[in-house]
C-alpha cells in the first residue's frame, strides 16, 4: 500500500472547530477516507455512493468483501433515502434511541452500492450520538459509511491516538476529539423479519429493547451460523490483540485463585502475562513483576468495563505481554456486549474454571 500523507486535527467536542469539520467534509465529498469519532468507537467514512472511496475502506483496513458496512446519517429524515421500507418498530426505536448506539437493518434501495451491502439486499443505519459526528455529516451532506477505524480484527479504536496507531499514512484525514463513550460497537438490530433480531449486542441492550416490545418479540441468539455475515462483527475473528488471550469463566472465588497460580507461574518462568479483570479481582498476589493488571472498574458496572475494553486489550499490546488472561463480565445489560467482544478476541473459546 502506498503511504500518503493524513492531516490530524484536534477537536474539542464541547467546542466544536466548524471551520476544520468543513475541511474533513469536503475530503469526504471528494471521495477520500475521514476517521471520525462516535459515541461508542471511532469510524472510518466514505460517502456511499463513491464506490472507490468505499473500496478503500477495505483495502486499508484489510476487510473482508463480504463484511457489509454501517452507514451513518444525521437526521431521521434520510432513512427513506436509504431504505425501501421502513416498518413502525423502526419508526418506534428512532424515537427512543436515535442518536444513539444502535444500528437497524432494513431492506434497501437498489440506490445503494453492492459494495456497502455487501451484496446483501439490506442496509444497516445508524444516527450517532457524538456531535462531532453529527456535525460532520451534516456538513457533508450525504450518508456516510464507517466501520471501526482500525485495522481489521485488531480491538476497536476509542481514542484518537488508536486510530493514529492504526492509520496513520493509510486515510486523508483523522479527527481527534478524545475517548470516546460507550466504548463498544452499536447494537445491530435486524426488522426484517417477525421479531428483532440482535445480530451483535451493543449500548441498547437486549433488556432494554424487552422493556419496549416485550421478551416475546426480541430475539438474541447466542451464536449465529451463517455462510456470510449478515452484520459487521459476526463471523470474522474481531478485536484481537497481538497475544493470545483466554476468556475465564467460573466462580469467583476460583478464578481468583486461578490467576493468582497463574502470575506466580509466569513470574517464576520469566513470561509477561496481561490480566484484564476487575478492581474486586486485584491483590497482592497479582502485583508481581511480569504481571500487568487492568481493571475494567467494578463488576456491578459494566458500563465502565465497556467504555474501558479496547483501550485494556491495546495496553496489552504496548507492554508486550506473552498472554492474556481475562475474566468474563457478568452478561447482563452492556455487559452482554463486553462478553461478545472477549468472546471474539479469544477466537470464539470460553475456559471455566473450576
Amino acid at each position: 500500500m502506498i503511504m500518503i500523507k493524513t492531516e490530524i486535527i484536534t477537536v474539542n467536542p464541547e467546542a466544536i472547530d466548524q471551520a476544520a469539520l468543513a475541511r474533513a467534509a469536503a475530503v469526504l465529498r471528494r471521495g477520500g477516507l475521514v476517521a471520525f469519532p462516535t459515541e461508542t468507537v471511532y469510524g472510518l467514512g466514505a460517502v456511499i455512493y463513491n464506490r472507490d472511496g468505499i473500496k478503500n475502506i477495505f483495502t486499508v483496513k484489510g476487510r473482508p468483501g463480504d463484511n457489509p458496512l454501517i452507514v451513518h446519517i444525521h437526521q431521521c429524515e434520510q432513512v427513506t433515502e436509504l431504505a425501501r421500507e421502513v416498518p413502525e418498530t423502526a419508526r418506534i426505536l428512532a424515537r427512543r434511541f436515535w442518536p444513539g448506539p444502535l444500528t437497524m437493518i432494513l431492506p434497501k434501495k437498489e440506490e445503494i452500492p453492492t459494495e456497502v451491502s455487501a451484496g446483501l439486499p439490506t442496509v444497516a443505519i445508524r444516527l450517532p450520538a457524538h456531535p462531532v459526528a453529527l456535525e460532520l455529516l451534516r456538513q457533508t451532506g450525504l450518508p456516510v459509511a464507517a466501520p471501526s477505524a482500525n485495522i481489521s480484527g485488531r480491538p476497536s479504536p476509542t481514542r484518537g491516538s488508536h486510530v493514529i496507531a492504526d492509520l496513520e499514512g493509510k486515510v486523508d484525514l483523522i479527527i481527534d476529539a478524545g475517548p470516546t463513550g460507550v466504548g463498544v460497537e452499536s447494537t445491530v438490530l435486524d426488522l426484517t423479519g417477525p421479531k428483532l433480531r440482535i445480530l451483535r449486542p451493543g449500548g441498547v441492550t437486549r433488556e432494554m429493547l424487552e422493556a419496549i416490545f416485550g421478551p416475546e418479540m426480541v430475539e438474541a441468539p447466542s451464536q449465529i451460523n451463517c455462510r456470510r455475515p449478515l452484520a459487521p462483527g459476526m463471523k470474522y475473528r474481531h478485536y484481537a490483540p497481538q497475544a493470545p488471550l483466554r476468556l475465564l469463566t467460573g466462580d469467583e472465588d476460583q478464578v481468583r485463585r486461578f490467576l493468582q497460580r497463574t502470575a506466580a507461574q509466569a513470574q517464576s518462568a520469566g513470561k509477561r502475562i496481561g490480566i484484564i479483570a476487575y478492581d474486586e479481582d486485584q491483590s497482592p498476589a497479582l502485583a508481581v513483576a511480569g504481571v500487568t493488571y487492568l481493571s475494567m472498574g467494578r463488576r456491578a458496572n459494566p458500563a465502565e468495563g465497556a467504555e474501558r475494553l479496547f483501550h485494556l486489550l491495546r495496553l496489552c499490546d504496548q507492554a508486550g505481554v506473552d498472554e492474556i488472561y481475562a475474566v468474563a463480565p457478568p452478561r447482563q445489560g452492556v455487559g452482554e456486549a463486553v462478553f461478545n467482544r472477549l468472546y471474539k478476541a479469544a477466537g470464539g473459546k470460553v475456559e471455566e474454571i473450576k
